[in-house]
């Protein structure tokens, strides 16, 4: 970890490119890196996974190094945060004998009440919904509809979120009629909240099962590229009853 960090301080005195760099044009890496270990882990190849942690890690050490740069904080102050925080959300495992024993649904619960302490103890705002964090708005979405069911806001059974997608449907419907692009819009974003209340019913994620169908599409897509390459034409010269043939072959193999 120190070699790693000399190296970081080492990029950022020499290197043109890590120079320039500030803590908010790297966000966006640590966004993609992050996808990068998701796919990386969905695909089960080791050497990937490790690659991709190191990706990870290395976004955190080069913020750290510039926060440092600035007389912010270091990376070892991220590292002691961390270790602090863990420590004290996990009570039931580093003060057992004032704790007892707990399910992991309890936990949860324990995790929740510390963190509303927390923010307190901060002065910070009192919505539940500032605990949802922000990132991809499938993500968004599931947590607030998560978030409000604890307190009674929320469908009763999936049956009734299937009835909301019905209603959401119909006015995406309408507008489109309507040909009010703002209304369009509107309404096409009701239709996929909808949907996304009714994967958490159901218990899926909306971001892993969208993942896992564009991977499958990648898959399928690629064959189709590769039936091509092997007729000595291009998907750009198919015609589109070509490649929907094709797609169902990759479907039946993956059968």
């Amino acid at each position: 970890m120190e070699k790693l960090k000399q190296i970081m301080q080492l990029l950022r005195e020499e290197c043109p490119w890590d120079q320039k760099q500030t803590p908010q044009s790297l966000t966006k890496y640590a966004i993609e890196e992050a996808y990068e270990v998701e796919d990386a882990v969905r695909s089960g190849q080791i050497h990937a996974i490790k690659d991709e942690l190191g990706d990870l890690l290395l976004q955190v050490v080069f913020q750290s190094q510039m926060y440092d740069e600035q007389q912010q904080f270091n990376f070892d102050d991220v590292v002691n945060a961390i270790i602090e925080k863990l420590i004290r959300r996990h009570p039931h495992v580093f003060d057992k004998q004032n704790f007892e024993c707990l399910t992991a649904d309890q936990v949860k619960v324990v995790w929740d009440q510390i963190k509303q302490q927390e923010k307190q103890q901060r002065g910070d705002s009192e919505s539940r919904l500032d605990d949802v964090k922000h990132g991809p708005a499938l993500i968004q979405a599931q947590d607030i509809q998560k978030n409000v069911a604890q307190v009674g806001f929320d469908f009763a059974t999936v049956q009734d979120a299937m009835q909301k997608v019905h209603e959401e449907w119909a006015e995406l419907d309408e507008a489109i009629h309507s040909q009010d692009q703002s209304k369009i819009e509107d309404e096409f974003g009701d239709c996929l909240f909808a949907m996304i209340n009714v994967g958490r019913k159901l218990n899926i994620s909306s971001e892993v099962a969208l993942l896992s169908t564009i991977t499958k599409f990648r898959r399928r897509f690629a064959f189709i590229e590769q039936a091509a390459q092997q007729q000595k034409t291009t998907t750009a010269e198919m015609t589109l009853e070509q490649m929907d043939a094709l797609w169902d072959q990759a479907k039946l193999q993956e059968k």
